[in-house]
C-alpha cells in the first residue's frame, strides 16, 4: 500500500469533472450569446495553458487539463450553434440565428 499512487486516478476524476462541467457552460454560453461567445472561452483557456507551464507538477496538470478543455469548449461552441440550426438543440426566441 505504501507504493499505490492516487495521483493519476484524481487527475482522470478531475478531466471527467472538468469535461463534464464545461458541457453546460457552452450549452448556456450559445443560448446567451450565440457563437460569437467562443473567446470567452478560448482566451482563458490560453492563460490556463501558458500558466500550465510555470506552476508545480500538480497545478501544472489542473492548468493543462482546464486550459484544454476550455479551447476545446471553443469548437463545441460551433457545434452547438450548428445544432441549434439543425433544429437538434433550442433556439433562444430572443436571438436571429443566421
Amino acid at each position: 500500500m505504501d507504493n499505490i499512487q492516487f495521483t493519476g486516478p484524481l487527475m482522470g476524476l478531475l478531466s471527467f469533472l472538468v469535461i463534464g462541467i464545461f458541457h453546460p457552460v457552452v450549452v448556456k454560453l450559445e443560448y446567451a450569446y450565440g457563437k460569437k461567445s467562443w473567446g470567452l472561452l478560448f482566451v482563458p483557456g490560453v492563460f490556463f495553458i501558458i500558466l500550465s507551464l510555470f506552476v508545480s507538477t500538480i497545478w501544472s496538470i489542473i492548468s493543462g487539463v482546464v486550459g484544454f478543455s476550455m479551447i476545446w469548449s471553443t469548437i463545441e461552441i460551433f457545434k452547438q450553434h450548428n445544432r441549434v440550426l439543425n433544429k437538434q438543440a433550442k433556439p433562444n426566441p430572443d436571438r436571429k440565428y443566421n
